[in-house]
């Protein structure tokens, strides 16, 4: 679960590399390892997107509001 800004943060740049490395083995890999290989990377990237999405829809905390302000 996501609790703060570079917790966030970090999990956006983890499902960026996510991205990026399955955008490749889409290129490279055989269509039979390449279903066999994804699969792993696509439940993580759903995963983080769900913590992304739910850390986004909660209101701020008032100490939190303060220092994004």
């Amino acid at each position: 679960m996501i609790t703060n800004e570079q917790e966030f943060a970090g999990t956006q740049e983890r499902i960026a590399y996510f991205e990026r490395l399955l955008g490749q083995l889409r290129a490279t890999a055989t269509p039979e390892e390449f279903g066999m290989i994804s699969s792993g990377y696509r439940i993580e990237l759903e995963r983080m997107q769900a913590e992304l999405v739910s850390y986004l829809t909660r209101p701020l905390e008032t100490q939190e509001r303060a220092v994004a302000a």
